[in-house]
């Protein structure tokens, strides 16, 4: 198979000529450490699907994988499970994978920890990857954790950042620490994988090439249902619960303390409304009940990177710059001349918000026709 990467004589291209990624003493069932750094290769990315549609941010970490993988000279792989699950395999090698290890089964054609959790330790054991990258989604956080307390290897989550060194073939994994004031890079020189979480929208998705090639291994599910103790009986969605879609709005009008209470955040309700947008917040009105915390944007809330971040009353704290300082265009409103969230802005507006955002409303309405919206 032709692939963009040149393989070295450690890059995995045959399973079967692996050792087991455990000692012999795991036929007694104990659990002991993997393999040194030596003996690991390849990254990994696990590709979070439901209900047949892959999480985009599965394919942000594909592109990533590809640029640790290029430096690394090794394969970028995925790890898909589920069921019916085929297009999905070959999707993946379109945006970057090498190889895609598929298991295919109706036991995990809906998430459990257990199932999931056993199925990805089994494969990392028997291919042994050095890098393996998950993202950082409800679904997701719940198996990172729980496989890599399994594997008895290091894990950082909420990752904004990932570099690799070629030399020691350390992944460099950046994270916000100490309440965002200060970034820390976290590394795992001693265990393998070394695994990482990362938020969506935090890196690009990579283009399409429909030209790749890769292979997809088929591997078989080493997990019985007998075995698991939780059971699907019905999923039932909440259709009550108004979540925002933040991570891939194109336009997001975010408010802060400085709307003084929940009842004045209906201007900016119309303002996202004229624009096609959503409304965010920051922490300091989730925390005082004003919005709901699927509004919340920063470390502690969700991670954007729209096309058009309108902040308007938001300080611009620390916290909340991580969460959307990746913006294409970011306008602050603020009263405050001195607010740090003016140096993070590609335009600034200073004076009283109450009559700036009406005065916006009220020029956009006239400029748009009724009922229009901006969807580009």
């Amino acid at each position: 198979m032709d692939t963009p990467r040149d393989r070295d004589e450690h890059t995995l291209s045959n399973g079967s000529k692996e050792e087991p990624y455990l000692s012999q003493n795991d036929s007694q069932n104990e659990k002991v450490d993997g393999p040194g750094p030596s003996q690991s290769r390849g990254i990994w990315v696990f590709l979070e699907q439901t209900g047949g549609q892959v999480a985009p941010v599965s394919f942000e970490l594909l592109g990533a994988g590809c640029r640790l993988a290029d430096a690394l000279g090794v394969d970028l792989a995925g790890v898909l499970l589920g069921h019916n699950i085929a297009p999905i395999a070959s999707e993946a090698i379109v945006y970057g994978a090498d190889i895609v290890y598929v298991i295919d089964d109706p036991i995990l054609e809906n998430y459990r920890t257990k199932p999931y959790m056993q199925s990805v330790v089994s494969v990392v054991r028997k291919y042994r990857p050095e890098i393996m990258l998950i993202g950082a989604s409800t679904l997701g956080r719940d198996l990172a954790g729980a496989v890599a307390t399994e594997l008895r290897t290091g894990l950082t989550a909420d990752c904004t950042g990932l570099e690799v060194d070629p030399e020691t073939r350390l992944l460099h994994a950046t994270r916000p620490t100490f309440g965002g004031n200060l970034m820390a890079t976290i590394l795992c020189p001693e265990k393998r994988p070394q695994m990482a979480t990362v938020r969506p929208r935090v890196m690009d998705i990579p283009p399409r090439d429909p030209s790749r090639r890769g292979r997809i291994i088929l591997e078989k599910l080493e997990v019985r249902e007998e075995d698991i103790g939780t059971k699907l009986l019905e999923f039932i969605s909440d259709e009550k619960i108004e979540e925002a879609n933040l991570e891939y709005a194109e336009v997001i009008v975010s408010g802060g303390r400085g709307m003084g209470g929940p009842e004045n955040f209906h201007l900016l309700r119309e303002l996202a409304q004229l624009l096609g947008g959503e409304v965010g917040a920051s922490r300091a009105p989730v925390e005082a009940g004003w919005v709901d915390v699927s509004h919340q944007v920063g470390q502690t809330g969700k991670t954007v990177r729209p096309k058009l971040y309108i902040a308007v009353g938001i300080s611009g704290a620390i916290q909340h710059l991580v969460g959307m300082q990746s913006s294409d265009v970011i306008v602050a409103i603020n009263k405050d001349p001195h607010a740090p969230i003016f140096n993070v802005a590609t335009y600034g507006i200073v004076g009283d918000l109450f009559q700036i955002v009406p005065a916006l409303v009220k020029e956009l309405r006239e400029r748009l026709p009724q009922q229009e919206q901006l969807q580009d």
